[in-house]
């Protein structure tokens, strides 16, 4: 009998680095994470990654696109993309006797895709179509523009969706070109969560994915980035609010740091009500309706970003009492009762994320890919104990220093 909630890491003949978690729930889930995104597109690429993520679902050597949509939906089941400037995932979830199905259908995508013309001509409609939908969200927009600002040339610094004039100028070669370079076994690892034993999960993929062997070395090496320049844009929109967003660079993903700066960004301005940002800028002042602080990690850098939405009248304020809670964490101390409630929070937070199975499917994915490990719950809530007064006032001047920030502003010009 399979042991439930465990945890099997093996490789298959091709190279391909599998991840497989044992449950007893009838929902079950896999998925294909590639380490290929937007900052791996060579200069006339700019968009590809995203849009080979729509273009592997219109046709394979196998079957047509209806055919595609067709095979999981008929059973109930799903399947699902996303790109990042850092990976492409496709992953499906589906009751547990359709796993062969759902395998066989992301091999065949990943590894036997047509990108019939036709086709092809009609998804850049519906790439641009989805450009222009995204520009007309500012509380969107505002978050690549200031990425684009920070990064500014450097490969993170490009939107993921790339333009309507880079889209249009793709060619099928260009999609065969970056697939061959970068979708290869040893470059992507398989996850699964469900009810399917190691044993016969191993046979499925050996009997599946073997006809997918790696070609040649994937160059995964990528060019970090590295600059000290600060500065405030100001962008006249037409919207009745002026939104803003204040940040810079901050620790990458293998940085020791990034730990006790996950635990300082949600004590700042993470998703709970009692965030310092919602309880002093929103709760206290009522200047804003919207405020919050993110941390984006990358495998080589990060982003620390305070978003906020005000009327005209009350931005600047509002941007005052931000730096004024900076300071008070550069400055002092925060008390050792406030950071274990802290701790506990956001490890709370964390075991509630861990209760969706899509949620531990994709982590487990992530940590491998980069990794190559995954690490526990338990080392993950330990590693936020061990954090120390002293971490949380070293990060907070190292990435809260004001010298440091940059600002972007999208200027209300409706009244």
């Amino acid at each position: 009998m399979k042991e439930v909630n465990d945890l099997d890491l093996f490789t298959l003949s091709n190279g391909l680095r599998v991840a497989h978690k044992v449950t007893d729930r009838p929902v079950s889930h896999c998925a294909f994470i590639i380490n290929a995104g937007t900052r791996d597109e060579e200069k006339d690429e700019h968009g590809i990654a995203h849009f080979i993520e729509h273009a592997l679902f219109k046709g394979t050597k196998n079957r047509k696109s209806y055919h595609i949509l067709n095979r999981m939906d008929s059973v109930g089941g799903e399947i699902d993309a996303y790109t990042t400037k850092e990976i492409t995932c496709f992953y499906s979830s589906f009751l547990s006797e359709y796993y062969d199905r759902a395998i066989e259908l992301l091999n065949d995508i990943l590894f036997h895709s047509e990108f019939p013309e036709k086709e092809l001509n009609k998804e850049k409609e519906v790439v641009i179509d989805e450009i222009k939908v995204y520009l007309d969200s500012p509380s969107d927009q505002i978050y690549d523009d200031f990425e684009s600002q920070v990064f500014k040339g450097h490969k993170l610094g490009n939107g993921i969706l790339g333009t309507e004039e880079s889209i249009r100028q793709l060619k099928r070669e260009q999609l065969f070109s970056f697939t061959q370079r970068m979708y290869q076994p040893s470059n992507m690892v398989f996850a699964s969560v469900g009810n399917i034993s190691s044993k016969k999960l191993k046979k499925i993929l050996e009997k599946r994915i073997t006809d997918s062997k790696s070609s040649s070395i994937v160059n995964t090496k990528r060019i970090g980035f590295n600059s000290d320049k600060v500065q405030t844009i100001k962008v006249p929109k037409p919207t009745y609010q002026t939104h803003c967003i204040i940040g810079n660079t901050a620790y990458g993903l293998h940085d020791k740091k990034r730990i006790p700066f996950i635990l300082l960004n949600n004590i700042l301005g993470g998703p709970a009500m009692n965030s310092i940002l919602n309880l002093k800028v929103r709760e206290k002042y009522g200047y804003t309706y919207t405020i919050e602080s993110n941390y984006a990690t990358y495998s080589d850098s990060g982003l620390f970003s305070i978003y906020l939405a005000a009327d005209q009248k009350y931005i600047d304020k509002s941007v005052q009492a931000v730096l004024k809670e900076l300071k008070q964490l550069r400055d002092k101390k925060l008390s050792s009762n406030k950071i274990h409630q802290y701790k506990q929070q956001l490890k709370g937070q964390l075991a509630l994320g861990r209760e969706s199975n899509t949620n531990i499917l994709l982590s487990n994915a992530k940590s491998l890919l980069f990794k190559n490990r995954i690490d526990s719950i338990e080392d993950i809530l330990s590693s936020i104990d061990a954090v120390s007064e002293n971490d949380l006032l070293e990060v907070a001047n190292e990435s809260l220093d004001i010298n440091r920030l940059q600002y972007l502003y999208y200027t209300s010009t409706l009244k």
